[in-house]
This record gives structure tokens, sequence and C-alpha cells, in this order.
């Protein structure tokens, strides 16, 4: 389907190694009905051609201020006027600095201070670069002025690093954009749904701890989801880095009873409750006060006790009981221990998704899901986590009381 036809994206393209795959986005957001324009920067010719850019959006690459053709018609204020969206992708570290500083001095930075348009940003950097204090304090400050941050992804980097600072690949820049420009029906609005995403954090000693591979991504999605459908959405999280989506209410967590509190704390004044997050089922009996040191010995015996069970606890409410949604990670026979899961906590749905296949499940962009709920079931093919938020919640959104 086409879903941005007579949108027009202004892409402004940026020094940085992910400059090669703006080309990618152009074609891609282009098949989805927009019209797009490119301005460059002088560093992002130094990765790619403006020939490349033309080549795949159809328009002519702007690249200079004081273009004597583009000035005699105010060149780059038609260019802020005309857009519907800017993306800035890359979005390096210099041109973020820029923005935050209000600079203008080539033709990028006075169009993004001559927009009236929304604008996005890509942010593609070094993961020092990215973590460095100015930079966040950039971003922190881009953000409370209205712009649009998307991304960054972690991994490896060109340079060899890996940590956060990749720019997001072009089809997740796309449904960002599909997203922002069509807006989803407020089926959800004046619902209140609670998320828990990401692992639990169960302490050994002060500089150790217990945990799994959980980075939230999925929970952070379905509350993304969630809040474009007009729910009022709360989002209990373990440590992750990843940024807050618009428009959720976050709250930080570290360990399985923290979340439980917490968690409890809102169940009876909500209408949904998603266990998105990958729970610790197990704490340490007693935890050190100070680092455990070797010993003599090729051991060492830790006693674990049971965390509080945070869905089963939800489930068990006898007054003002929301919606429950569970998750089950599993390795086998994912079908039968899901059901099995739904019903031994008297669930309302289970997700189950396989975490043991490449490529989906934790740490992934990308996931699978087999949904259960009572009188039915549906498969979420392989899809960004992004996508699958929202088909998850379209489907709770048909399973919900209708008063």
């Amino acid at each position: 389907m086409v879903q941005l036809l007579n949108k027009n994206i202004l892409l402004i393209v940026t020094g940085g190694i992910a400059a090669y795959k703006t080309p990618e986005f152009v074609r891609r957001v282009k098949e989805q009905g927009a019209q797009v324009k490119v301005v460059m920067t002088s560093g992002a010719k130094a990765f790619i051609t403006p020939l490349t850019l033309q080549a795949v959006s159809g328009e002519p690459v702007a690249e200079d201020l004081l273009d004597t053709n583009a000035e005699a018609a105010m060149g780059h204020i038609e260019f802020a006027k005309w857009a519907d969206l800017i993306v800035v992708a890359p979005a390096s570290a210099d041109v973020i600095a820029k923005m935050a500083a209000g600079l203008a001095g080539d033709l990028a930075s006075t169009l993004l201070l001559a927009t009236p348009a929304p604008v996005a940003i890509c942010p593609a950097m070094n993961q020092q670069m990215y973590a460095h204090a100015a930079t966040q304090s950039n971003l922190a400050l881009l953000a409370n002025r209205g712009v649009h941050i998307w991304g960054p992804a972690s991994g490896e980097q060109a340079c060899g690093d890996i940590g956060h600072g990749r720019m997001i690949e072009p089809m997740q820049i796309v449904e960002h954009v599909v997203n922002f420009l069509t807006p989803a029906e407020q089926i959800l609005k004046g619902k209140a749904v609670v998320i828990t995403a990401g692992p639990t954090r169960e302490a050994i000693d002060p500089v150790r701890y217990i945990s799994n591979h959980s980075s939230g991504k999925m929970g952070f999605a379905i509350a993304e989801a969630a809040a474009k459908l007009g729910a009022d959405v709360t989002l209990v999280a373990g440590p992750v880095n990843l940024a807050t989506p618009n428009g959720v209410m976050r709250h930080d967590v570290e360990s399985a009873v923290d979340m439980h509190a917490m968690v409890m704390s809102l169940a009876e004044h909500t209408d949904v409750f998603i266990a998105c997050a990958a729970v610790a089922d197990y704490r340490v009996a007693e935890q050190s006060d100070h680092k455990l040191k070797k010993s003599g010995d090729d051991s060492l015996t830790i006693s674990l006790i049971q965390n509080p069970d945070i869905v089963a606890s939800v489930a068990q409410l006898e007054s003002n009981r929301p919606f429950v949604v569970g998750f089950a990670a599993e390795t086998q026979n994912i079908e039968q221990y899901a059901i099995d899961k739904m019903n031994r906590k008297k669930l309302d749905m289970i997700c189950a998704n396989d975490v043991s296949i490449s490529g989906q499940g934790f740490n992934s962009d990308q996931n699978a899901l087999k949904v259960f709920y009572a009188g039915g079931s549906k498969d979420l093919p392989l899809n960004t986590k992004s996508e699958l938020g929202d088909e998850l919640m379209q489907i709770i959104s048909t399973l919900l009381p209708s008063n």
C-alpha cells in the first residue's frame, strides 16, 4: 500500500560513512509515494556522489547556500517551505552541534533554521563521540525543542569499535517516516497501558550481578505502538540503553523486586498490562555488601531464591484487573510451553518467540511471534520489532471490552 502519496520529504545528508545507505532510503520512501529532494553537505560528498542521489530521487541535488541560480528565487527558503518533513541522515556529531547552537553557515544548517516543518535526525558517529557529554547534551536540547531523534543503533562500527552510534537501517527510517506522517487512528484513546521491558539485574555483590540478553527493544516498540494509538502508556524498564518513545511515561528499575513493586503500584489503574520484560526467575539470597574475593577453592556456591512472578501477580488481581498479556521466550516446544504458561498463570494472551533462531529475539531489531488468546491464535512472521509492536497492539485492541 502506498502510504506517503503527495508527501514531501527533504533529506539532508551529512558527512559520515553511513551516507552510503541514503540512496536505499530515498528509493524505498519513493516507493511509498513520497516526493524526495536531497541536500548534501560538503562532508557528505566525500562519501557519496550527488549524481547517485540525483539518480534515485529524480531531482537535482542542492549543495551550496550561495548558489546564484537558487538564490534568485530564494531557493533555500523555498526548500524549507516545501517539506512536510525534514530528515537528517546520517546526522553527524558536527551537524547535531550546529543545530543545537543555531548556526547557519551552510545550506543544510540554514534550512534547518528556516523551516516550519518537523525535523527528524538519525544520529551516526563513533560510539565514543555519541557517548560524549557534549553530544548527549546537544541531543537532549534538540529533543526538548521538538526534534525527533530516530536511533542510533548499537553494533560494530566502520572503525572497528562496538557500541551505540550506528545509523538505523534505511527501512527503519522509512517506517518512522510512515508512522510520523500517517498518524494511526486513536483506537486506544482513554486506555491506560503499562508495559515492562528489558532485563532485570540481580546483584551478587556491589560489582557483579545476574542478568540476561534482553535489549528491551520489543517492549519499547510495543510502548511506541500503543502511544500512537492514543493510549496513556507507562513503561517500566529494566537497565537498557534505549530512548523513551514519544508520549510515553517511563520508570527505570533494576531488580525483579523493584519491577514487581512498581508494576503493582500501577496495575489497578491500568486497562492493559503487557509483561514483555525478561525478568530473572531467581535472585541471590544474601547479597554481599563487599566485593567477593577469590578463595582457595575452585568453586563458589551462591544460594538463590525465587523472584516474585510479576505477570501472575497482576493476573490474580480480584478488583480492577487489567487485560493481561505475557511473553514466553522459548528455545523448544514453543506452542506447548506458551499455552501452558498462559493457562497456568491465567493470562488473557501470550506472545511466544523462539530465541534460539539467529537474527530474531534478544538483541535483534527483528522478531517473530506466535500469539495465543482465548478462542484463537495468530502468527506474526519475521518483521521489525516496530512493525510487530503495531500488529500486536492492533490485535489487543480488538480483544478489549468495548466499554
